[in-house]
């Protein structure tokens, strides 16, 4: 899936993180990230069709990765949009995939699987 990603993610560690292991590791250009619904939001409206990769998490400083999902619910088949949360149980993985994530991944167990999501190994 190389291409670009943007990232919604309110802990900067883990956001630059997750930028340099999607460059390094799934050869994806980061273009751009946000840490609030609000700004989420606006940038997918304005940029539909600047990504094909949204990683987002569900708890953010203002809003919710939740809203993040059902803002983008109307994209193209290859954008990709990936719920990465520290709890991905099975009611939360449900309530993601009802708001239109193709996946969700585990922080801190699932790092492999999301790198291999993300390369299109999966």
């Amino acid at each position: 899936m190389a291409g670009t990603a943007y990232i919604v993610e309110d802990n900067e560690l883990i956001r630059n993180n997750l930028v340099e292991t999607l460059t390094e590791l799934a050869g994806i250009r980061t273009v751009g990230h946000a840490s609030t619904e609000a700004a989420a939001c606006d940038w997918l409206a304005s940029h539909p069709a600047d990504w094909d990769l949204l990683v987002v998490d569900l708890f953010l400083e203002k809003g919710n990765g939740l809203g993040v999902l059902r803002k983008c619910r109307q994209r193209a088949p290859v954008q990709k949009v990936v719920v990465l949360s520290n709890y991905a149980t099975d009611d939360i993985r449900n309530r993601c995939l009802a708001c239109g994530a193709d996946a969700i991944f585990d922080k801190s167990t699932e790092l492999d699987q999301f790198i291999d999501y993300c390369s299109g190994r999966h």
